[in-house]
């Protein structure tokens, strides 16, 4: 089975790509696509870029040109609940773009001529990634990431969760902007730009996928001080843990 990996940004999937054997490399258009063995597994992978068309556009090329059989996801995502902190993990069980609107000739949120708002996960997928960032968060971070890392982020025990997510081409950095989406969404998880729309193109080409999501910021004014010092040091060190043991379990 040949497995796609997905990250928005070089940083987010950079360690996997270094831990990638007998690679191969290929541009289309602006992306470049490394085919080769991870972990002893066929994979394709591929930075897109932000938003929901980059993601799209990759994904669609993974599965016709390289016909990767499942996708996996993988990035930072905001907070959109009290619950959760900086260094927590999602796991998607449903993804919705949360700026689609194409009201009154479709319900808010639906995508015109599917018939749906929301996106499914792949149940199997979802469970393997549930239990693969479980081991990750409960037995190994501080061995990928250093403790001095990990109390700059105040990162002492961090809790898997599954749940809802929303996407949308808008990078949220107001609390404000935050409980607009939540109005709608009130079990809503965590906010990012690709997830929904990779998750569309899967439902339409019936491939599993597993979107995983680590909170790097509170979606609020904070979040363009706490988003890029936590892509800079600690995301590509979930990509390469939680990832490593996905792949042992599927």
């Amino acid at each position: 089975m040949r497995i796609g990996i997905m990250g928005a940004m070089d940083k987010e999937v950079a360690l996997l790509l270094s831990d990638m054997k007998n690679i191969r490399s290929e541009k289309i258009g602006i992306r470049t696509y490394h085919s080769g063995s991870l972990y002893d597994k066929d994979v394709v992978l591929a930075v897109s870029g932000w938003g929901k068309v980059a993601s799209a556009s990759t994904a669609t090329a993974m599965l016709i040109r390289y016909n990767v059989e499942t996708i996996i996801f993988s990035g930072v995502a905001g907070s959109a609940a009290d619950e959760l902190n900086i260094g927590d993990i999602i796991i998607a069980c449903q993804l919705v773009q949360h700026d689609l609107d194409a009201s009154p000739i479709f319900p808010k949120y639906q995508v015109p001529l599917l018939g749906i708002s929301h996106f499914k996960t792949d149940a199997k997928l979802k469970k393997a990634a549930i239990s693969a960032a479980e081991k990750f968060a409960s037995n190994e971070i501080s061995s990928h990431i250093d403790s001095n890392t990990l109390s700059e982020f105040n990162i002492t025990k961090p809790k898997v969760y599954e749940g809802l997510i929303a996407s949308g081409d808008k990078f949220i950095s107001s609390s404000e902007e935050l409980a607009k989406i939540k109005k709608d969404f009130p079990d809503l998880k965590c906010v990012e730009m690709e997830g929904a729309a990779v998750a569309q193109v899967c439902y339409e080409h019936n491939v599993p996928l597993t979107v995983v999501r680590v909170i790097s910021d509170k979606a609020d004014s904070d979040a363009e001080i706490n988003f890029p010092l936590f892509i800079s040091k600690v995301a590509s060190q979930y990509s390469r843990g939680i990832i490593c043991n996905l792949l042992d379990r599927i």
